[in-house]
């Protein structure tokens, strides 16, 4: 098969990526903006196959995404492109409207025109696969429910309001224009290659630099974790397998709050990197307790029976072995996170796509 995978640089989408390079015969076309985010060495390890291609487009262009589906012959799309930090949609939402809700419509757009032109086999078979988000939902009053995928929406922030705002759209185009598609809805990722602006990444590596590791409020917002490639073969088996028209909610059965992944994060560096920065007699010492952000949900908890009794995926990984291996990546990857956090690795794209 051939996917095309938008946001195939970012966090999620280059584990998407690996995955499928990897551990199948498909080719794959990796079409990204790459925004601040964006990073392609993230795809190191697998860039120089025949099967995977490039291509640095922003997904608002619809007439660069029409050229591209004319060229590549998708036989699915697999849509991870999205801004998706809660901080940065508070202090500047415009771009979660544009890439997240304007950018879908023209992938939609650009799917379904290049959908009605195939032969009436590749039109059975195409799929248009939208990675959602369990923020669309809002937050979970009770300490045992959980969110399934009947549950209604109800978001929070201009991010999670603009990918509830996206996931209808594709929703409608299935409704109105019958373009196969498929809706997953994931808890928090984690793991390797995660942009430091993130909460694990961010507290792993302000211990390591004897930074405050600064926590919202009291701690005790809850979220589900996922380790991402869990979450990669998950997003593989829905659009090899899943039903058309169908949502799938993705969980990691990991149910955290905030300042318990912070101790975690912290005791597994006394293990791991004992040899602390100057002055810093325990990790835990650096935390920091901040104000509380605007419209921070307090608790997101996923139903993931559905896509376990249907497909048949389940995680791998626990919360104590994929945190463990997420710590030893960025204990082993310096120079990945001096790239990221310097801007290097921009450098590193010019001199890798010259032109």
């Amino acid at each position: 098969m051939r996917f095309l995978i938008t946001g195939g640089a970012g966090f999620i989408g280059s584990a998407v990526i690996r995955h499928i390079i990897q551990n199948t015969e498909h080719e794959v076309l990796n079409v990204d903006k790459l925004t601040y985010a964006g990073n392609l060495e993230s795809l190191s390890s697998i860039s120089n196959y025949s099967r995977y291609q490039f291509s640095q487009t922003d997904i608002c262009n619809r007439a660069a995404l029409d050229q591209l589906f004319t060229d590549f012959q998708p036989d699915a799309v697999m849509h991870l492109a999205a801004e998706s930090h809660v901080d940065r949609s508070i202090s500047g939402p415009y771009a979660f409207i544009e890439t997240n809700i304007i950018g879908t419509y023209q992938m939609l757009e650009a799917s379904r025109a290049y959908w009605l032109g195939l032969n009436e086999k590749k039109k059975a078979t195409f799929r248009f696969h939208h990675i959602s988000t369990d923020e669309v939902y809002g937050d979970l009053e009770g300490t045992t429910d959980l969110f399934t995928e009947k549950t209604p929406y109800s978001p929070s922030s201009p991010y999670s309001a603009s990918k509830a705002s996206s996931d209808h759209l594709v929703r409608a185009w299935n409704r109105t224009y019958g373009l196969p598609i498929l809706v997953t809805n994931c808890s928090n990722n984690y793991g390797p290659y995660h942009f430091p602006e993130k909460l694990i990444p961010l507290m792993i590596l302000n211990a390591l630099q004897g930074k405050a590791l600064p926590v919202y409020g009291n701690g005790q917002q809850i979220r589900d974790w996922l380790f991402v490639e869990d979450h990669a073969r998950a997003l593989y088996t829905v659009v090899t397998q899943g039903q058309v028209g169908e949502t799938y909610n993705i969980g990691g059965h990991n149910e955290k709050a905030n300042i318990d992944v912070v101790l975690t994060i912290c005791s597994l560096l006394e293990e791991l990197a004992p040899n602390k920065p100057q002055g810093i007699e325990r990790y835990r010492d650096l935390i920091t307790y901040v104000k509380d952000r605007p419209g921070h949900d307090v608790r997101y908890a996923i139903d993931a029976s559905k896509i376990e009794r249907e497909l048949g995926w389940t995680p791998k990984e626990s919360f104590e072995t994929g945190l463990r291996k997420t710590v030893e990546w960025y204990l082993n990857n310096n120079e990945w996170v001096e790239h990221v956090q310097s801007g290097e690795y921009q450098s590193w794209l010019n001199k890798q796509y010259q032109g």
